[in-house]
């Protein structure tokens, strides 16, 4: 996916791009794998799907779950781009979080908050004044700041401030801001405040959830960013292995595939492709698993996300289960897919998703991926080789914008700006109106 993303972008930059990828399709594993039988045979499952699965070809599975904030900054890239062209998007039902055992709707308004079950009278009030103060809070206007100091003053303190109590700051922290830890209690509350400003500002577009999933599963996403390159010329190659990575002085200058070079000045890949310049940071458990029902107390919805705070099961990072279904195209009429991530943390990775399982019982299927995560051990400033982050197990995809925009800045030498993309796009197709 951030490939495919910065091969758009580049292009529309003007740059000469050529995309080599090893597998036939487009996204390596931000991929949605089809027909059903293929998924079968990926977690070594010789038998097949049963008949009561429906059709193969109803199926597109995405094997790394996640969802776009609808006022994310991905959507801002799709948007610029135009690439929303190529995709149609659903609503993702429901938000929710775990406490004591059962899951609860996330209150994300004034509204919300006062018929939350989540909280006791008192609390309500006072999280609804701390949700106003969130909303009006403007880093460039000290008077909205009520005594806090965006730079120096922690989220802890903030918390303490509004008086809230444990319960309320694990679902902010965790379902509103989407922290995976609470590293972030001890950090300068801006961070955090605009992340719940993201988040109630996605709310507010749609109304059901922050959330936005595309029609046909994510593996539409990287092929909408293909195409864009090839309108700005970019040339794609798939089935193409690569078989050296030609160095020269410490610096890349092309790559080798079936006996021919093609010659570059930067290079951008995913870490599988250079081994010996990334690190292991961690693993990831990710179980998909096929139900023929909804999730129990999610008011029968047919996609939603529930967030475990790690506090609520006694671990480091929370869990994270997203669930979508036929509605979407991605299933067997009556078919749902939920998918349940986390950091791994033992030596029985299993075990450790077991709360997130117990939500789903029964489950007709379940296929479990256990991947490393990996990152570059250098910026690529020398060698102009950008490696790219492993997908993390949160279920959005705020984090792997973090990391487009991270590679952009080091191989063009400035931040990205969407408003100069737009400008250029101007310039090939014209005005804005046309």
């Amino acid at each position: 996916m951030q490939e495919c993303i910065l091969s758009g972008i580049m292009s529309v930059n003007g740059k000469k791009v050529l995309h080599m990828d090893r597998n036939p399709y487009y996204g390596g594993e931000s991929s949605s794998i089809t027909p059903l039988e293929e998924l079968y045979k990926r977690f070594q499952l010789l038998e097949g799907p049963p008949e009561s699965m429906g059709r193969g070809r109803d199926w597109n599975v995405d094997l790394i779950p996640k969802f776009l904030m609808a006022n994310g900054q991905l959507v801002k890239m799709l948007l610029y781009t135009e690439v929303t062209r190529y995709l149609d998007f659903k609503v993702v039902e429901g938000s929710f979080v775990y406490k004591g055992g059962k899951i609860y709707k996330v209150p994300s308004t004034e509204t919300e908050a006062l018929a939350s079950n989540l909280m006791g009278m008192f609390e309500k009030r006072r999280f609804r004044k701390f949700l106003v103060f969130v909303a009006n809070f403007d880093e460039n206007d000290p008077k909205t700041f009520e005594g806090v100091d965006p730079q120096s003053t922690s989220m802890r303190e903030v918390y303490r401030k509004f008086d809230l109590g444990q319960d309320v700051i694990d679902f902010t922290g965790h379902a509103l801001a989407l922290y995976r830890t609470d590293d972030y209690l001890d950090q300068p509350c801006l961070e955090t405040i605009n992340r719940i400003k993201l988040y109630s500002e996605s709310l507010a577009r749609y109304g059901k959830s922050p959330y936005l999933y595309p029609l046909y599963g994510l593996g539409e996403l990287p092929q909408g960013f293909a195409r864009l390159s090839a309108i700005y010329g970019g040339t794609y190659m798939l089935n193409k292995p690569v078989d050296d990575i030609i160095m020269e002085n410490g610096k890349v200058v092309g790559v080798k595939s079936e006996g021919e070079v093609a010659r570059c000045k930067q290079l951008i890949c995913d870490p599988s492709y250079i081994p010996d310049r990334v690190r292991k940071a961690g693993q990831v458990i990710r179980i998909i698993c096929i139900l023929s029902h909804p999730i129990k107390n999610t008011n029968d919805a047919n996609s939603c996300q529930i967030i475990i705070p790690q506090n609520q099961v006694n671990r480091k990072s929370d869990i994270y289960v997203c669930m979508i279904s036929y509605a979407h195209n991605v299933a067997a009429q009556g078919k749902y897919i939920a998918i349940a991530s986390t950091t791994v943390e033992t030596a029985e990775p299993e075990k450790e998703v077991e709360p997130a399982l117990e939500l789903l019982e029964p489950i007709d299927q379940k296929f479990v991926a256990i991947s490393d995560l990996y990152e570059p051990i250098d910026d690529g400033s020398e060698s102009q080789v950008f490696c790219s982050c492993s997908y993390d197990a949160t279920t959005h995809f705020e984090t792997t914008c973090n990391d487009i925009k991270d590679i952009y800045k080091r191989m063009a030498g400035s931040a990205f700006d969407f408003e100069n993309m737009k400008r250029k796009q101007n310039d090939v197709f014209g005005e804005a109106d046309q």
